[in-house]
């Protein structure tokens, strides 16, 4: 088996036939990835000899690294601990990103993951004898297996609309949220049905000199509380389109927005009083057909992700409808790829499970292998 890359070297020049050799290639160091690290691990693969888990972000936390300082750990909903290590005694009133960064970087020091980064994944193709070639910037891994755990922070979803182009003022993505503090004074118009949106909107109210909430849809608010059967059915309704080769919606886009009491006076103080999606952007700020118009210095696009996959281009497995199919984790155009994170995996506590299964698949896969021989 060759030896781990040494990152110093040129890249450009490495063949194939110099890759490191190993039996599964982890992309992504969030909670999906280090969930499924830890399963290789548990069942015996050794990290660096065995496996890989290679991550983009200069250190630990995945995309909750860069969550807007106004997101608390009190008010983040449905985080899931990882698999065997519980995130007990965290401060709610901390940022959220920096509770979950810290609890990442002793997750994985605590398993001894050994993650590499800041390696950039460029493309997983074909190589020889049936395996994959996952080339970075670090240089070239051969594998027998991947786990793609990328998720989709690195993809925010930009709408257009005609206009876009001309508008004077400050259009940015829930990606790029500063905190509320950066609108003071200005009039914000906030695009999305989601509970960024909402959010958004609550935080930023009592600073801008005016709000406007449009949507594409009338939002959905749910009083029931969302008990484990209700997740079940939110949970098949994603895992449905993957299946047809559908691109992925996330859990949270079925469930509703939770009418809590924040949401309950925002309704009440006309915060969220959710107009229709705009027709056009104007230089001054948005248009709708008949000639209404709200003035804008800033449009705030809480318009969510898409999967971070294009690395997967070469192994063709995006279906006509525009996603991959996957049965499980795994994708049904090529056995050797897992997608965990993914479709209804990408809850915290989706992608510890998918992790699991994901593992659980790969060791059938390499013994049906190793019987074959």
């Amino acid at each position: 088996m060759c030896a781990p890359i040494d990152v110093s070297r040129n890249v450009n020049y490495i063949s194939e036939a110099e890759a490191a050799e190993v039996q599964a290639v982890v992309i992504g160091a969030g909670q999906a990835g280090l969930s499924s690290a830890y399963h290789l691990r548990r069942t015996g693969f050794e990290p660096e000899r065995d496996f890989v888990v290679l991550d983009h972000n200069p250190g630990p936390g995945g995309a909750w690294r860069y969550r807007w300082p106004s997101l608390t750990y009190g008010r983040v909903h449905g985080m899931h601990s990882l698999p065997g290590m519980e995130l007990t005694d965290a401060d709610p009133a901390r940022p959220s990103s920096e509770v979950i960064t810290e609890y990442f970087d002793r997750y994985e020091r605590t398993f001894g993951l050994r993650v590499r980064r800041p390696v950039k994944v460029r493309t997983v193709r074909e190589g020889a004898g049936g395996r994959l070639l996952v080339e970075t910037s670090a240089g070239t891994w051969s594998t027998r297996t991947l786990i793609n755990a990328t998720g989709t922070w690195d993809r925010p979803f930009w709408p257009r609309y005609e206009g876009q182009e001309t508008f004077r003022g400050r259009q940015l993505h829930t990606a790029q949220y500063p905190g509320p503090e950066a609108f003071a004074g200005q009039r914000v118009v906030v695009v999305g049905g989601g509970a960024s949106a909402t959010q958004h909107l609550l935080e930023i109210a009592p600073y801008a000199a005016d709000t406007t909430w449009v949507t594409r849809r009338p939002p959905v608010f749910r009083e029931d509380p969302f008990d484990e059967q209700a997740g079940r059915a939110a949970v098949a309704l994603v895992e449905e389109r993957v299946r047809q080769g559908l691109p992925p919606r996330s859990v949270v886009s079925v469930t509703g927005l939770l009418l809590n009491d924040a949401i309950r006076r925002g309704i009440a103080d006309g915060v969220l009083d959710r107009q229709p999606m705009f027709d056009r952007i104007t230089p001054e700020g948005v248009e709708w057909k008949g000639g209404r118009q709200v003035a804008a210095d800033v449009i705030l696009w809480a318009t969510g992700f898409r999967p971070a996959i294009d690395h997967l281009t070469p192994l063709r497995l995006r279906e006509p409808g525009g996603g991959i199919r996957v049965e499980g984790t795994r994708a049904v155009a090529d056995p050797r790829v897992h997608l965990v994170g993914y479709g209804p995996s990408a809850s915290t506590v989706g992608a510890n499970r998918a992790g699991r299964a994901a593992v659980r698949d790969i060791r059938r896969l390499l013994a049906e292998e190793r019987a074959t021989v």
